[in-house]
């Protein structure tokens, strides 16, 4: 089955950064849209940024973009988050998610319900 496995998560100063990493295992990696999401204590999960399966459709939150950068590694099976200049309000439980399939539609992949695959998430925190 599949399964999704993020490491790289931490606690860091504010104006730091931070890589997540996500292993996709059991799966053909370049037939997935990978996404990463993230939720705060008593706040819903929210949609942090996505990527086609050959990395050529990308798409950010408003609140990370010029600061976050997802990329792929199609030959590791493994998708990336680059973070610099954190931020407090960055702090949440930071998820990969993984949706079979060619769609990557801005709205198939900013919804947390398009993706059918989670891992099982990696806590960043942020100290001001």
């Amino acid at each position: 089955q599949v399964q999704l496995v993020e490491s790289g998560g931490g606690l860091v100063q504010a104006g730091g950064s931070l890589r997540l990493s996500c292993a996709a295992s059991g799966l053909t990696f370049t037939r997935y849209l990978m996404g990463w999401f993230r939720q705060a204590p008593g706040k819903e999960r929210e949609f942090v940024a996505s990527i086609s399966w050959n990395g050529g459709t990308i798409y950010y939150a408003d609140s990370v973009k010029g600061r976050f950068t997802i990329s792929r590694d199609n030959a590791k099976n493994t998708v990336y988050l680059q973070m610099n200049a954190l931020k407090a309000e960055d702090t949440a439980v930071y998820y990969c998610a993984a949706r079979q399939g060619l769609d990557s539609r801005s709205s198939t992949s900013r919804s947390s319900y398009s993706f059918e695959n989670w891992g099982q998430g990696t806590q960043v925190t942020v100290s001001s």
